[in-house]
């Protein structure tokens, strides 16, 4: 059993994580990180769900680019084969839920 405070995570580099369970290979970790990732394609599903600031989601559809802004609650389902980038807007923490092992 875990009681974590999402707010008070804070990684010593962008997109540290903090494990929180392994559930037969699907694993979710508590990210925090005040720079952007890089743009990417899962290995599988991946749910990314902003706990705290905001966070400007790029992802590609028919190879165009698109952004859309996500505040604390918001959702982004990435099914297999979605490219996308995270950039957080200063500061966020982000709970992502994917494969053991996926980018």
């Amino acid at each position: 059993m875990k009681f974590l405070s999402a707010s008070s995570f804070t990684g010593q580099s962008a997109w540290d994580a903090l494990p929180i369970a392994n559930m037969r290979g699907i694993t979710t970790r508590l990210h925090w990180t005040n720079e952007p990732y890089r743009w990417h394609v899962n290995d599988g599903e991946e749910v990314f769900v902003v706990l705290d600031g905001k966070v400007d989601m790029y992802y590609k559809q028919d190879g165009v680019e698109k952004r859309q802004r996500m505040h604390v609650g918001d959702i982004f389902f990435a099914s297999i084969g979605t490219e996308h980038v995270a950039h957080p807007i200063d500061e966020a923490r982000v709970l992502v839920v994917e494969s053991e092992g996926s980018i």
